[in-house]
């Protein structure tokens, strides 16, 4: 048996565990860039197991086919589930994925005939469970992005859909701040007021037209080529334009949203040369706009923390509670008031990368961070 506990910067833990290797590998390497990841030879505490067993699989989804299960699109694939007082059993025919959860012992075990989609189904679900634990202990999660200075003084960046969240943290991981969050960030008011916050490990997605302004896209091309790999959630339309040069937008199917590169966390410094935090305090908050044509500037704001920079179980529409991990919905009173007292600067960016940096250091002293 292998096995590695993955834990945040404040302790809280989750062991990932295998008959093999692999699995408990790509959980060290998914989260030990953000959390800590240590080997271990005990299962205290929560347990995500995950093997590559056929006949486990057939096993699961005969429980669930015999049933009357219930349906829901988890992680972009259709899951089949059914529940009883402590347990949770669910499959993914498109995936070949089966799961048993056993509140009661606090084990998941995940089952599959591959074992790169073995292990990232539980990498996902042992995040699912430190973000319960995070949750139950007074945690928030917000939509934005977030980098840290030397001292920890963290600057997040809050807006709508496409307003330059990810634009904003990656330029200023490109001229030396550390990147804490390029989505999603675990914030919580402590006793002195101040806002602690936590990263939220996950693969980064980067789209080609900031790549090539960041002068990303040909380092990342010539790694793709020599051999090495990038996430396996990454579409293959995107692998193929990478290796062909091409930098054209591509668009998903249902037309929401492009396809883009998909990162790795620790290849977000060993490819794209971006230092990683595990923890800050957040000093500052920033509202930007990507406009195209409007001319860079900085500008006043109104803009505060609105209910829709919050991730609860009423807003995740990729990771649904299947397995009943998650506790009842919290009052963010304190940690929105918290946040309101930052000092804030919206800004106008366009598509000139050198103009966004210069534009976003004037940003920084304007938050005197």
């Amino acid at each position: 048996m292998s096995a590695v506990r993955i834990a945040t910067a404040d302790g809280h833990a989750v062991t990932v565990t295998s008959v093999g290797e692999a699995v408990p590998a790509w959980a060290e390497r998914y989260f030990g860039a953000w959390w800590t990841a240590t080997p271990v030879t005990d299962l205290a505490g929560p347990v995500v197991c995950g093997d590559v067993d056929e006949e486990e699989l057939c096993a699961l989804t005969a429980v669930v086919d015999a049933a009357s299960p219930e349906r829901i699109e988890y992680a972009g694939a259709e899951m089949l589930f059914v529940r009883d007082d402590t347990m949770v059993t669910a499959v993914q025919p498109s995936e070949a994925l089966a799961y048993r959860w056993d509140a009661q012992w606090q084990v998941l075990r995940i089952v599959g005939t591959d074992e790169t989609v073995v292990a990232t189904a539980a990498a996902r679900l042992a995040r699912e469970i430190v973000r319960a634990q995070l949750l139950d202990d007074g945690w928030a999660i917000l939509h934005a992005s977030a980098v840290t200075g030397q001292d920890g003084a963290t600057i997040l960046t809050l807006g709508d859909k496409g307003a330059g969240k990810t634009t904003t943290a990656f330029t200023l991981g490109r001229v030396g701040w550390a990147m804490l969050a390029n989505d999603r960030v675990f914030a919580r008011v402590r006793a002195d007021g101040t806002v602690r916050v936590l990263p939220w490990p996950s693969a980064a997605a980067i789209g080609f037209g900031l790549l090539d302004a960041l002068d990303l896209y040909e380092p990342v091309r010539e790694r793709l080529a020599s051999g090495e790999q990038m996430h396996p959630t990454q579409h293959q339309n995107v692998t193929d334009a990478l290796l062909a040069g091409s930098r054209t937008p591509l668009w998903k199917k249902n037309g929401k949203g492009e396809l883009k590169p998909q990162f790795f966390p620790d290849q977000l410094t060993s490819w794209l040369s971006i230092p990683l935090a595990t923890e800050g305090h957040a000093a500052g908050i920033l509202y930007p706009q990507i406009t195209r044509e409007a001319a860079p500037r900085l500008i006043e704001t109104s803009r505060g923390v609105q209910d829709g920079d919050f991730f609860d179980e009423t807003t995740e529409d990729r990771y649904p509670d299947v397995f009943g991990l998650l506790p009842p919905p919290a009052d963010h009173t304190a940690l929105r008031a918290a946040l309101a007292e930052l000092p804030r600067q919206g800004l106008v960016m366009g598509h000139d990368t050198s103009v966004n940096a210069t534009l976003l250091k004037d940003a920084v002293i304007r938050l005197n961070v």
